[in-house]
């Protein structure tokens, strides 16, 4: 038998329709038999998870023990031999991944990833797979605080990379704690300049007039897609004014809670109020009315949904020196270009982008950016779900392949305000996930024959 017929047989045995194996390895012809396995069960659940009630542990289970019996723990074995392995935090000293998937991640404290400006600690090393490192480099983005399992499986689908975890409160002065998994370098990065401000006056002096003594905060909480409504800040003006200078501790307490949840500041005497929008821009490192043309809704979404952009920054500047002459990107779930702003702001020349972005706002704050910043090619797609692989590898084929692929699904079903839908990776929009994995497979699979 030739290899590819070994693999078919192999995948047919453990399952797989012959259909499936010879997709699978037309997309992936250069991957192992375990990575064979992980693009086949990622396709079906992107397709089909939609429709199912799997839990978390099931859904996993879907992807990684859908063959059976003494194969299934060969294999799973093989995988642990092949794969690269950690040990202990979740900075270069994780658990195996392959462990329980009921097992949250640890998150490290501080939360300072491998290393941020001005948190210099001893290097850890850290050593890819000569098959896991670019290009294409691709960075991944999501939120930390995920349910149970999830960091565990976006992990073992990323070529079991280790998460990189980081509060956005050490680089301005709004907490935005997100994991990152992605296969750039991670000496010699370099911060934008000049550092944004990180704390709360030194970014908007012109509150300090009206903050009372009780009000401890320096930073703000994370900035999310609504704001405190007119109600709310009525309430809490009288609850004030009518209690004692200063208030009493019950009343201390109620307001202090209702400030941090909604981010509130003080506009006046005992007034307070949600931070604008252009207040937004400011602290996730966006230009000045990036988001202008938009209702206030709307911009507040957009923004809430987007990157810190000089966390994203420090992460990429590693790219400055590698690619001089450019870099060409495909842009998953491009959002409102935070990706993109941050290269700009590196003074990283754009040759190309591919975005894929399906919400119309979002495009639009985009599109208006690039037009007024760039010169290089824009292609824009609607859905990652319309990005067949004939046409990633056609884009491939037109660009020369593809120096970064970068994106962060959505939350929707992981962030720990969603009271209701907090499905894990089997909710139906942070399930898009799967699409990023099989994008990213398709490209490097692409790249890989060329």
């Amino acid at each position: 038998m030739s290899e590819k017929d070994e693999k078919i047989k192999s995948l047919v045995d453990m399952g797989f329709s012959e259909y499936e194996a010879n997709m699978a390895i037309k997309r992936c012809v250069d991957l192992d038999l375990c990575e064979l396995v992980d693009s086949i069960s990622a396709s079906q659940i992107a397709e089909d998870i939609h429709s199912r009630n799997l839990s978390d542990h099931q859904a996993t289970d879907r992807c990684f023990n859908s063959f059976g019996g003494r194969k299934k723990a060969r294999l799973m074995e093989e995988s642990k031999k092949k794969r690269n392995q950690y040990g202990g935090s979740a900075e270069g000293n994780q658990p195996s991944l392959n462990g329980s998937h009921d097992e949250p991640m640890p998150l490290p404290n501080p939360m300072v990833g491998f290393n941020l400006p001005g948190y210099r600690r001893p290097s850890v090393p850290r050593i890819l797979p000569k098959q896991d490192t670019g290009p294409p480099f691709f960075y991944y983005e999501n939120v930390a605080q995920a349910p149970k399992g999830v960091w565990a499986t976006i992990s073992r689908f990323l070529y079991d990379i280790q998460p990189e975890f980081v509060d956005s409160k050490h680089l301005c002065a709004a907490a935005r704690k997100r994991g990152y998994i992605h296969n750039l370098p991670i000496e010699n990065r370099s911060p934008l300049l000049p550092m944004p401000p990180k704390t709360i006056f030194e970014a908007f002096p012109h509150y300090k007039k009206w903050w009372p003594s009780w009000d401890s905060r320096t930073q703000l909480n994370c900035l999310r897609t609504g704001v405190a409504s007119a109600k709310l800040t009525e309430r809490i003006g009288r609850a004030v004014a009518s209690s004692g200078s200063p208030p009493s501790r019950s009343v201390q307490k109620y307001v202090m809670n209702e400030c941090k949840k909604g981010n509130l500041v003080w506009v006046g005497k005992n007034k307070v109020a949600p931070l604008e929008p252009e207040e937004m821009e400011y602290l996730l490192g966006f230009p000045k009315d990036h988001t202008r043309g938009l209702g206030i809704t709307e911009r507040y979404k957009s923004l809430g949904n987007s990157f810190q952009v000089d966390t994203v920054a420090y992460h990429l500047s590693v790219l400055r020196v590698m690619f001089p002459n450019g870099v060409t990107v495909l842009s998953l779930f491009s959002g409102i270009g935070g990706g993109e702003v941050a290269l700009h702001r590196l003074g990283i020349h754009m040759k190309a982008v591919v975005s894929v972005e399906i919400g119309k706002a979002n495009k639009m704050i985009f599109r208006s950016w690039w037009d007024q910043t760039q010169t290089g090619t824009l292609i824009e797609i609607d859905d990652v779900k319309s990005l067949i692989d004939d046409r990633i590898v056609s884009l491939v084929s037109r660009f020369g392949g593809f120096d970064l692929v970068i994106g962060g699904s959505p939350c929707n079903n992981l962030a720990g305000c969603n009271r209701y839908n907090r499905d894990g990776l089997e909710g139906e929009q942070s399930a898009l996930f799967y699409h990023y994995f099989r994008i990213l497979n398709v490209v490097k699979s692409a790249m890989a024959r060329m």
